[in-house]
């Protein structure tokens, strides 16, 4: 959404005098008046979409393409099913023999009935799935299929199938990469209405704001579209601009995947596989925070507080006398993207360097400040020619609770020691695993995955294949990806892949690792001291030293000294 660099070439000549456009001469009431009345019209027309016989057709729609992924996640899985099925069945025929004849007869019936059903269910796996030699290309045919369709559906079904991505306890391997790779591709909307919306939410003309503006968009996405303009005071910046009644095609949308989830309530069959129901949750409140700008740059804010000792990060300046909650009015920033690796030649910077700097700021907003930009994507990162990274778009951004945070250096001291067991039973404590699924049924599996990555060395170790075993494992076993992971992994696997683009020796574990110890060392170092204090002082709430875990730590600490 904030990819606002382009070939300076191009974008030179696009900007006039905001004086010049056409919205800006119209300064008579009527003239206002019909500015008004022609953008809610417009946004109207969108809010019909979702309405009478247009909105019927929207709902079969998404009806076809949900029920058609239901049914092939179903298919997909249907030996585990079938095994579920006759495994009750058998129980109600014990049951049915200690009753009556007729009792067992009936039983009978039903087990004819579900023979039959399951004849059709193979026919259909045989269509939908296909067999062992052709199931892999006809999943990666599916993944396609589904990612098309939801690009076709418009701004709601974008955000979905990018949330999906990360979702490797419902979907198939072929379907997380390939909504993995899923980007806006939406058109601009016209110029005239975007004017209109900056207007209406500024209370001002725009050549009162502005002095120049771009006469079309530098990026368009699900959400809104940037455009490159500039201050009275001479000050280039991005104007981001949402577009016209997103709340309303977003909240028209929501109405109908309701009633599809609730439709889909009657079919628990289909349903066993992806909790839709609580997917709509996450999604209702997460899209809603992206879709306001204004809270987008307090995160900016707050981005920038976190790292303003960091003389090498660079945030984007917030202008809040042109930023409300449809517009958002920063600072705009040239240079190059991440992966732009001529770019970064011809300006003399390592592209090697920024990659580390990238890794280190990333630990440093998980394992600290329990606060991180949730979509790193090439487009959200610019470095610039002094060689400093800056940061954009902070709609979509992660919180971590300092419980959550434990949790994970628990797990990070578990991968330095290489104890899988460890590790088996962090993916226990941070809710990796479905409720009221037997932790011995998981933890072999789980622990032999691990063995065989820990055989290799640390370099060899690849994130995002790792993340794709454990995609493997959690769609096969009853895993699941708690939602407050989903931001985590989903902005791992982008670093990692900025990784390798960048740096052909690229390893996201040997990069991370001393990084992530130092931010380790510190954190628990503090915690310890405080302990340690508290105990002496009298003062102690019933927190206990963990001798073990320090004493690792002191070793953590002396080995780090000793490679340094």
């Amino acid at each position: 959404m904030s990819e606002v660099v382009v070939k300076e070439r191009v974008i030179e000549h696009s900007m006039i005098p905001t004086g010049d456009l056409a919205i800006a001469k119209r300064t008579s009431n009527a003239d206002l008046l019909a500015e008004e009345r022609e953008l809610a019209a417009v946004e109207k027309k969108v809010e019909s979409h979702s309405h009478g016989i247009a909105g019927y057709w929207r709902l079969f729609q998404i009806s076809r393409v949900i029920a058609m992924l239901s049914l092939y996640l179903y298919l997909d899985q249907y030996e585990l099913h079938h095994k579920h099925h006759q495994k009750k069945a058998k129980a109600r025929m014990s049951k049915a023999l200690e009753l009556t004849r007729a009792a067992v007869y009936g039983e009978r019936l039903v087990q004819l009935k579900q023979w039959f059903f399951h004849i059709f269910m193979l026919l259909m796996r045989r269509i939908f799935v296909g067999n062992s030699t052709n199931k892999e290309f006809n999943q990666e045919r599916q993944a396609v299929w589904l990612k098309e369709k939801l690009i076709k559906l418009g701004p709601t079904f974008i955000k979905i199938g990018q949330s999906m991505g990360t979702r490797a306890d419902l979907l198939p391997l072929p379907f997380v990469k390939e909504l993995g790779t899923l980007v806006d591709q939406v058109p601009a909307f016209p110029n005239d209405i975007a004017f209109s919306i900056i207007e209406r939410e500024l209370g001002k003309k725009i050549n009162e704001v502005y002095a120049e503006f771009d006469i079309e968009p530098v990026a368009a996405a699900s959400l809104g579209q940037v455009y490159r303009a500039k201050l009275h005071s001479g000050q280039e910046v991005a104007v981001k601009v949402q577009r016209p009644n997103l709340e309303g095609t977003i909240a028209g949308d929501i109405v109908i995947l309701k009633k599809v989830a609730k439709f889909a309530e009657r079919f628990p069959q289909l349903n066993e596989n992806a909790d839709w129901a609580g997917m709509l949750r996450e999604f209702d409140v997460t899209v809603h925070e992206e879709m306001d700008y204004a809270a987008e740059g307090r995160n900016a804010e707050r981005f920038r507080e976190n790292f303003k000792n960091w003389s090498n990060i660079h945030v984007p300046e917030i202008h809040w006398h042109a930023t409300t909650g449809k517009v958002l009015t920063m600072e705009f920033i040239r240079g190059t993207k991440v992966t732009d690796l001529e770019g970064h030649l011809l300006r003399n910077i390592s592209s090697a360097k920024v990659n580390r700097l990238l890794i280190k700021t990333y630990l440093k907003q998980l394992l600290e400040d329990g606060f991180f930009h949730a979509d790193p994507h090439p487009g959200n990162l610019l470095v610039m020619d002094d060689g400093r990274l800056a940061f954009f778009d902070f709609g979509m951004v992660g919180r971590i609770t300092p419980e959550l945070q434990s949790k994970m250096i628990d797990a990070f001291f578990h991968v330095v020691q290489k104890d899988p067991a460890g590790i088996a039973q962090d993916l226990i404590d941070l809710d990796f695993l479905k409720p009221g699924t037997p932790h011995s049924t998981v933890k072999p599996v789980v622990e032999r995955m691990f063995e065989f990555h820990f055989n290799l060395k640390l370099k060899d170790v690849n994130f995002k294949e790792l993340t794709y075993d454990l995609a493997d494992v959690m769609y096969d076993y009853p895993f699941r990806l708690p939602s407050n992971f989903t931001y985590i992994m989903r902005a791992l696997m982008t670093l990692e892949g900025i990784g390798i683009i960048t740096d052909p020796e690229f390893n996201f574990f040997e990069t991370a690792k001393p990084y992530a110890k130092e931010f380790m060392l510190r954190r628990e170092g503090r915690d310890f001291r405080r302990i340690f204090v508290d105990k002496i002082m009298g003062r102690d709430e019933g927190g206990k030293i963990d001798w073990n875990r320090t004493w690792q730590l002191a070793k953590m600490a002396f080995k780090t000294v000793l490679n340094s």
